[in-house]
């Protein structure tokens, strides 16, 4: 068995009830705190209303969109002069995001670009984050159990990470009962991104003995949990997402990820479409993509994935990919072009994605003219 590093969470807290349970263990990161919530404060209102009661003085933070630098430029503002001593998000991937940055942004001396990669220098942070707690209401990212903040840089019309080991949250708490009765067309972008973000760790080239443990079941569990919830409510639907959510974000922290993260991260940039959406365009296209090109135990994990899916999509498995795009489409997911992706967009992808740490991962090496294509299908 090969070495590994393994790294998460300091805590996870993970079923029904776990939310409102965990409560004082929050209240004691810190007595003022900087609660990062989606665009309404709704959802958010019981969580401030249980931290006034243990004593902390909460200073509420909006993420309406996915965090860009002006967003996390505000954030870091807003906890300094709250004289924030932590950040909890209670959110989607984009407040996790947004608040894992702003906790680890606010004692830093240097300016954010010092810090990014790619479009920035890369340092690492030079003090620690501020105590961080992430409670996800979506089951897609898995972000609140890991190292980065995916962050839209405008001027550059790209994503990019602010990673740093320290950026692990003090507790997660994955609550499934925080994710029932999320909209369908946020149910399938986010779970289609969580299935995502199993099957790439499973089949990249730093996959180990504990990613491909989280990622099988999970493989073999998210796709049929994710089908019943575009039929109907379902709460043990919901905690199977939950579990594939998180176990992506276990997974990818530790492993890595492949060409639909590698491309739709420049995509995400260039068009503002939603990321969960462009993976789900892309997952099919990019799967066949690898399996025309593998061999050996690459093309053996690549056929148990295909055996997984079409189980799940009752056909066979050399079917299994044609029948995964065909799904989603009739589930209600858009192509890329209704997206709002064009073709100038797909050409800068496919020369961004080079330098892409997620393309860095894939199981097998493809050339402009691959990506173009696994594009080109998605459409």
């Amino acid at each position: 068995m090969s070495a590994f590093r393994f790294a998460t969470a300091a805590e996870i807290r993970f079923g029904r009830g776990e939310a409102r349970r965990a409560v004082p263990d929050l209240a004691r990161l810190g007595r003022a705190v900087l609660l990062v919530h989606g665009a309404s404060a709704a959802r958010a209102d019981w969580l401030r209303d249980a931290l006034t009661g243990e004593g902390c003085a909460v200073t509420n933070f909006a993420v309406s969109a996915e965090p860009d630098i002006a967003l996390i430029t505000a954030g870091v503002l807003a906890a300094r002069e709250a004289n924030a001593r932590a950040v909890i998000a209670i959110g989607g991937g984009a407040a996790i995001d947004a608040a894992k940055a702003i906790s680890a942004l606010v004692p830093a001396t240097r300016p954010i670009h010092d810090h990014l990669e790619v479009v920035g220098k890369g340092l690492p942070l030079d003090l620690d984050p501020l105590p961080f707690a992430a409670l996800p209401s979506t089951a897609g990212t898995g972000a609140e159990v890991t190292r980065n903040a995916v962050i839209a840089v405008p001027e550059a019309r790209r994503k990019v990470s602010l990673r740093d080991a320290r950026m692990l949250p003090r507790l997660a708490v994955v609550d499934p009962s925080l994710t029932d009765g999320c909209p369908r067309a946020v149910t399938l972008a986010s779970g289609l991104d969580a299935l995502t973000q199993v099957i790439e760790p499973y089949l990249c080239t730093q996959a180990n003995a504990v990613t491909d443990a989280l990622c099988l079941s999970a493989i073999e569990n998210g796709l049929p949990a994710l089908m019943t919830l575009m039929e109907c409510e379902d709460g043990r639907a919901r905690d199977a997402m939950a579990w594939t959510s998180l176990c992506g974000g276990l997974a990818l922290a530790n492993a890595g990820l492949g060409v639909v993260h590698g491309l739709a991260g420049p995509l995400g940039g260039l068009s503002g479409a939603s990321h969960g959406a462009i993976c789900g365009a892309l997952l099919p296209h990019g799967l066949a993509a690898n399996a025309a090109r593998a061999t050996g135990d690459t093309a053996r994990r690549i056929d148990r994935v295909k055996h997984c899916l079409a189980n799940a999509l009752s056909t066979s498995p050399d079917n299994a990919f044609s029948s995964l795009a065909e799904w989603s489409r009739h589930a209600g997911l858009p192509r890329l072009d209704a997206q709002g992706v064009t073709a100038e967009h797909r050409a800068t992808a496919a020369r961004m994605a080079a330098s892409s740490s997620s393309m860095k991962a894939n199981p097998v090496p493809l050339d402009p003219a691959a990506l173009a294509e696994i594009m080109d299908k998605a459409r």
